[in-house]
């Protein structure tokens, strides 16, 4: 009985110790992982011109590495501007303790216009047709008027410099007359400018002449106005 008794007793005192001991604290929760980066990229204008600048701009939150393709690294916020030569996606990757994040921008430049076709160059005819100058006459006189010296000496200058050209004067008259009276007198028209060109230095087996007197008018109505066209030294480029 007393052996039972004790043993009853140690075992109350270990009841009572073990209420007594401390139990351990659960462990603290995992912290939370770091939030994943946002990031925008824009482009103003995005449409330009070859040759024109853009305004890049951009903005990024949680990241640590921010750079742009054909820039490098950037800041995490900022602009700047680029001049593309063609056409450019910029892409751009924003990197962080939660992940990657990435933005791109399209840049559209225009081509330039094609150059206009080259001019085509002057022929030698076309440059006489443009240069050398008719004469104009008074009513029934083939003396050469004062107001017709300038083209008469333009007209010169012109042939010295194409010594090679080789052209025909031909002496015209208005309606009034006879055919063989203007005839004549378109031929006089003709050789009075032949002799005027060729006191100014041009060479006269350079210069033919021709009469058609009235009958080549280059304009038709009956009238002083057209008369005064009719009355004239036109010259003619031989092939």
């Amino acid at each position: 009985m007393q052996w039972a008794l004790s043993i009853s007793a140690l075992a109350a005192v270990m009841v009572l110790g073990a209420c007594h001991k401390k139990v351990a604290p659960p462990p603290p929760p995992p912290p939370p992982p770091p939030p994943a980066p946002t990031a925008s990229l824009t482009a103003s204008p995005n449409t330009i011109d070859k040759g024109q600048s853009v305004t890049l701009t951009w903005e990024t939150t949680n990241a640590t590495d921010v750079s742009i393709d054909g820039i490098g690294a950037v800041q995490a916020n900022g602009s700047q501007s680029v001049t593309p030569a063609d056409s450019t996606t910029y892409h751009l990757v924003a990197k962080g303790g939660g992940g990657t994040q990435e933005a791109t921008a399209r840049v559209t430049v225009n081509a330039p216009p094609p150059p206009p076709p080259p001019a085509p160059s002057m022929t030698e005819e076309d440059m006489f047709a443009q240069n050398v100058k008719d004469v104009y006459f008074n009513y029934d006189n083939y003396d050469i008027r004062a107001d017709q010296q300038s083209a008469v000496q333009a007209d010169i200058a012109f042939l010295k410099e194409h010594a090679d050209i080789k052209f025909t004067i031909e002496g015209h008259c208005d309606e009034r007359g006879s055919t063989e009276y203007n005839l004549a007198l378109g031929d006089n028209r003709a050789s009075s400018l032949r002799s005027a060109l060729i006191s100014g230095g041009i060479a006269a087996d350079r210069i033919r002449t021709i009469s058609y007197g009235k009958e080549r008018p280059f304009c038709s109505e009956s009238n002083e106005e057209c008369w005064q066209q009719n009355r004239r030294d036109h010259f003619v480029y031989m092939k």
